[in-house]
């Protein structure tokens, strides 16, 4: 699947125990909660960038015991399951989100779940209602785009695709899910005029041949969860 994760802050602290002597006031009592609970989030998604979602698993297991019911740890530990491979749990962690909760985040969380599955319309579905409650979003317009194109909507891939490449004209991935639908469309010399902004030779010819490799796959198949990256 395509590239979930956005930036995460590097840091180290201990997971359990008391923090730093504060005065005991409610005010005071209350940032603190407020700083472990950011301090606790950016260092599960840093065990998640660094490609450990077993850590941050753990960490999430930990912090939900002094922060159950936060969303943010919910839609992290749906995609460590969906990291994982673990579908059927991240089915089970997305039905603890409400589905009362449209939020652009929350939708997206139901299409990355629905893609894992298999299940491209619907993933389509769910990620147009996120990029409609975030417009801007280059990456939820990435994720839309290749659901319509697994979805067999080659041409409202092509140009959803085009729209987050606007967005986001220095990310790899959106550009080569941009080539990859072009290529489907049998538009050959605009994914070749992306191509070209590849400078480097092995790079470029790796990436022509897996564009035309999955080209082929979903020509013939239409089946599997790949996306492609840098």
């Amino acid at each position: 699947m395509k590239r979930f994760v956005l930036l995460a802050m590097a840091l180290s602290m201990p997971m359990a125990g008391a923090g730093p002597a504060i005065a005991a006031d409610a005010s005071g009592q209350g940032a603190l909660e407020g700083s472990t609970r950011g301090l606790y989030i950016s260092l599960i998604r840093q065990a998640r960038t660094d490609g450990r979602p077993r850590a941050a698993i753990a960490y999430l297991d930990d912090f939900d015991r002094q922060h159950p019911d936060d969303r943010e740890a919910q839609l992290l530990r749906i995609n460590c399951l969906l990291d994982l491979g673990q579908v059927t749990a991240a089915r089970t962690a997305l039905s603890r989100i409400p589905s009362s909760d449209r939020s652009g985040a929350a939708q997206a969380m139901r299409g990355h779940v629905s893609a894992a599955e298999g299940n491209w319309k619907q993933a389509a579905a769910q990620y147009a209602a996120a990029l409609q409650a975030s417009p801007a979003d280059a990456f939820t317009a990435n994720a839309l785009g290749y659901a319509w194109l697994r979805a067999g909507q080659s041409a409202q891939a092509v140009e959803t695709l085009r729209g987050a490449y606007d967005l986001a004209p220095d990310d790899a991935i959106v550009r080569n899910n941009l080539m990859l639908a072009l290529t489907v469309t049998g538009r050959l010399a605009e994914a070749d005029a992306l191509l070209s902004k590849v400078t480097d030779t092995r790079e470029k010819a790796r990436l022509r041949q897996q564009v035309a490799g999955e080209a082929a796959r979903l020509a013939v198949a239409g089946s599997g969860t790949l996306s492609l990256g840098s």
